[in-house]
């Protein structure tokens, strides 16, 4: 089992700027799966109760996003898979950086590798799994080793990939967000009145999001968002109706769906945000399985899509009678 790469500079910014700030806020540690194509971080995969999240970064011989020279091997059809803790492998990338700029009088040119090493901890008896990142100046090499866990046996790898595989289906209808400030501060605001969201999107191009209690009933809506997959015209009829009545009518009609989910799981769905998308897609799976949030990058400069790069994450939905 072997996993050596030298990470580009565009890779290194990615990970230190954006993808992982936005793990380490969504929970202490993810999986780490490796192949000849992808490069994946996985969080909660494998564990319904929470949010969910798939990050992916495609192998481009033409253009790699994270690394130029990369080489892998297993007897697990060249899968490796791991979990770490995001804290820790966060640290280590923007010390490396750091110590790049140093070595390099600002230039940040030297190349950082990293590998998968075993090594022998202080007060050990058996050699440990490790991430390693190597840099190297003129005239001396500073490594970093970020402790991991037994890489995954062939038949949790399978587990893991199913996983994966089921977490790829898309939702039936999606809606386009451009901004999504205005959701963060819809649940930054209403976070301390409820603990349950009320999210409907349509076939039309509407999102509603709305908290209510007893006393109370807050909303927000956006109306005539682009859409993705199966899509029907809104009723001349219901123009003038409020959006509950709409909502309420294009369910029964079966153009909408509706689903609850925790207002903890939403917030934290938009800490995504941080990896700076060009926009999201809010979908739900059939039967109101769960919420899919699928964000978009688009390549610099131009309206395509980064087919390089995808994050999706899903939102387990709550029992109507939990609120």
């Amino acid at each position: 089992m072997k996993f050596k790469a030298f990470m580009t500079e565009n890779g290194v910014s990615l990970l230190e700027k954006r993808f992982l700030p936005a793990f380490d806020k969504m929970g202490k540690t993810c999986h780490l799966l490796l192949t000849k194509e992808h490069l994946f971080f996985l969080h909660n995969l494998l564990n319904g109760d929470g949010v969910q999240c798939i990050a992916q970064f495609r192998k481009d011989f033409r253009k790699d996003v994270l690394f130029d020279d990369y080489r892998i091997s297993s007897q697990n059809e060249d899968r490796i898979a791991f979990s770490l803790d995001v804290a820790l492998l966060y640290r280590a990338v923007k010390s490396s950086v750091s110590i790049c700029t140093e070595f390099s009088g600002g230039l940040a040119s030297n190349r950082l590798q990293i590998k998968l090493v075993k090594k022998l901890p202080p007060n050990c008896t058996q050699p440990m799994p490790f991430l390693t990142f190597e840099t190297k100046g003129y005239k001396s090499a500073v490594i970093q080793d970020v402790p991991i866990s037994k890489p995954l046996s062939r038949s949790q790898v399978i587990e893991l990939q199913t996983a994966l595989d089921s977490a790829q289906d898309l939702p039936p209808t999606l809606v386009q967000v451009q901004d999504p400030n205005q959701l963060q501060n819809f649940v930054d605001h209403m976070r301390h009145v409820g603990d349950v969201l009320n999210v409907t999107i349509s076939k039309h191009g509407d999102l509603q999001v709305q908290i209510s209690t007893t006393l109370i009933r807050l909303g927000t809506e956006f109306q005539r968002l682009s859409v993705i997959g199966e899509k029907t015209q809104a009723p001349v009829e219901d123009r003038n109706l409020s959006a509950q009545a709409r909502s309420e009518r294009a369910i029964a009609r079966g153009d909408a769906q509706s689903v609850q989910v925790s207002v903890k799981h939403f917030s934290k769905s938009l800490q995504y945000h941080l990896t700076k998308p060009d926009s999201a897609f809010y979908g739900i799976a059939p039967q109101g399985a769960c919420l899919t949030v699928i964000f978009q990058f688009l390549v610099p400069g131009t309206r395509q899509t980064d087919k390089s790069i995808s994050l999706h994450c899903r939102l387990p939905v709550l029992d109507p009678g939990s609120n």
